[in-house]
């Protein structure tokens, strides 16, 4: 099996475990808030990713993956960003209506995009934008039903954008220029997210519920729930790395309103949950927008890839010409069948976990 087919096949395998994985703990954590009435939404996920830390290190222990140091300041700048922006995520939705943090949710595709092309000089075509203006479409006529404002909750919402922008930003490239794993970033990133989400989660939680975590009553069914969310989480925390990672920050939030797509659909079948004709039309010309971004996606990696291949040929017959280059070089002729090896994908938070 060549190198594009198996990254080919990564890639599809950490998008369904990143489908699979959030879609379950959303459903999870929805009866945990909705029915039970845990509502400690930042608490909880520092939870989450204190399980998942200690996961990581018995997989590190078991020699399942390899510790990778690099870059402490880095690795800390971009842990307690990450936490910050889920922090201000949950407040996002405490001081705006239901609807106005949808398009929050939403508005971070076109930031994302903006920033990467100021500052990555990384160019979208006109094709993968009518696809993520289609999608962003359908998922607003799916999700946002008011639009109530205020200046706080505005402000929130803006500094919760950017922040998550910038932290996906990071994730991506952290990866790329010190040429660690998902898993090595997530390992070393994790206490500092969970600190941070530790510190202030109480105080975020007591602002937005006016209960305190630490007096809940925790009975059986709500510790079950808790550790079945916490156990999901590791999935999920690690599948976001690996997504970033192999494909791109707007690939991740194209997938992110697939989830929520998802989530409306099962909350419909499962939980019985109220859905109308609107819901049905918006996810309909979402999935339609991911159609497209997926296949434009593909069809334009394939095209650079060509581009790269013809790119090298003239090089390789250069060397074969002149035998003192190939000599001196050592790596003038490329092995019969293959390729350079080129990403398929260009370039929470439903229920953060």
């Amino acid at each position: 099996m060549s190198e594009n087919h198996k990254f080919q096949l990564g890639t599809i395998g950490a998008l369904s475990l990143s489908v699979v994985s959030s879609v379950s703990i959303v459903i999870c954590n929805k009866a945990l808030i909705s029915t039970l009435g845990f509502m400690f939404a930042t608490t909880l996920t520092s939870w989450h990713l204190l399980v998942t830390f200690c996961s990581l290190h018995v997989a590190l222990r078991m020699k399942l993956f390899e510790h990778k140091p690099f870059d402490g300041r880095a690795v800390m700048g971009f842990g307690i960003l990450n936490g910050i922006s889920i922090g201000l995520l949950n407040l996002s939705l405490g001081f705006n209506s239901v609807g106005f943090y949808q398009m929050t949710k939403l508005a971070i595709i076109p930031c994302t995009v903006l920033l990467e092309t100021l500052f990555f000089r990384k160019k979208f075509s006109r094709n993968i934008q009518l696809s993520l203006a289609i999608l962003l479409l359908g998922v607003g006529i799916a999700t946002v039903t008011d639009l109530q404002l205020n200046l706080l909750g505005s402000i929130l919402s803006l500094l919760a954008i950017v922040t998550t922008c910038v932290a996906q930003i990071m994730t991506n490239t952290i990866q790329k220029k010190f040429k660690v794993s998902s898993t090595q970033l997530l390992y070393q990133s994790c206490p500092y997210q969970a600190i941070t989400l530790f510190i202030i989660g109480p105080f975020l939680d007591g602002l937005l519920t006016n209960q305190n975590v630490f007096a809940f009553k925790y009975t059986p069914q709500v510790l079950f729930f808790i550790v079945l969310s916490c156990l999901m989480s590791v999935s999920v925390n690690f599948s976001t790395f690996l997504v970033i990672g192999k494909t791109s920050p707007v690939t991740y939030q194209v997938l992110g309103h697939l989830k929520t797509c998802l989530v409306l659909a099962f909350g419909y079948v499962l939980l019985h949950d109220p859905f109308s004709w609107r819901n049905i039309l918006g996810i309909l010309i979402a999935v339609v927008g991911m159609v497209l971004y997926s296949y434009y996606c593909t069809v334009e990696s394939q095209q650079q890839k060509a581009t790269e291949v013809s790119a090298q040929l003239p090089q390789v017959k250069e060397s074969e010409s002149d035998p003192l280059i190939s000599v001196d070089n050592g790596s003038g002729i490329l092995s019969d069948g293959v390729v350079p090896k080129a990403p398929v994908w260009n370039s929470n938070k439903d229920l953060q976990a």
